[in-house]
């Protein structure tokens, strides 16, 4: 392996290792929100990628199970290639209340961008050792790849969600949220860290109480 590519490398694999992030840009509460919270939630994520559907609405379902909130998956009342109209309406809203759902929460990819960005190359500095510098080769070799590495130019991927709750009955909007995400390593990862971004944001506002 090459010394000059180790930088670009270690910082590859940081990035890799650290996994993927969500950060919440903002969120807003209804004050007509009840103070004990709902307890039973609908969970569709508004796409038509089947896999991402599934992981996103799988953990969101998952982790709200777990802090004691009944989640239902929209699979099996909106399946893939429904095709949603106003004429519509009144059947998945009838069995979304059948089923005992107090909320309907929505996700939505809001926008993708893709940023790239120049890292500024390294001077690497090292405490002189004159044992080197009685011969010139010996020197050379030792310091030559050391001296400057490159900066490079590298693309970041950003998408922007938004995951809406509305009341099951009145369809009032309830709470909505905002969150960012770059460059999630994979849809497994990404869908973990958003479903505890989402859960632990619907905590923090009194939308669900543990």
């Amino acid at each position: 392996m090459k010394r000059s590519l180790l930088p670009i490398i270690l910082i590859a694999l940081l990035i890799s290792a650290c996994g993927t992030s969500v950060r919440i840009l903002g969120s807003w509460t209804n004050p007509s929100k009840p103070s004990t919270g709902y307890q039973s939630v609908f969970v569709t994520a508004l796409t038509q990628n089947v896999l991402a559907r599934q992981a996103v609405e799988s953990d969101l379902e998952q982790l709200l199970n777990s802090k004691g909130v009944e989640a239902v998956s929209s699979f099996e009342v909106i399946p893939p290639g429904f095709k949603a109209g106003e004429e519509r309406k009144e059947e998945v809203l009838n069995k979304i209340r059948e089923l005992g759902s107090e909320t309907i929460l929505t996700v939505t990819l809001l926008d993708q961008t893709n940023e790239t960005r120049y890292v500024p190359g390294t001077t690497m500095y090292t405490p002189m050792r004159y044992g080197y510098y009685g011969r010139f080769w010996p020197y050379y070799n030792t310091y030559s790849p050391y001296m400057y590495e490159p900066g490079y130019y590298t693309t970041d991927k950003n998408y922007y969600l938004e995951a809406n709750l509305y009341d099951a009955n009145s369809e009032e909007l309830i709470w909505s949220t905002q969150s960012e995400t770059t460059n999630p390593t994979s849809l497994e990862d990404f869908s973990t860290a958003f479903a505890n971004s989402i859960v632990k944001q619907l905590i923090k506002d009194g939308i669900i109480v543990e």
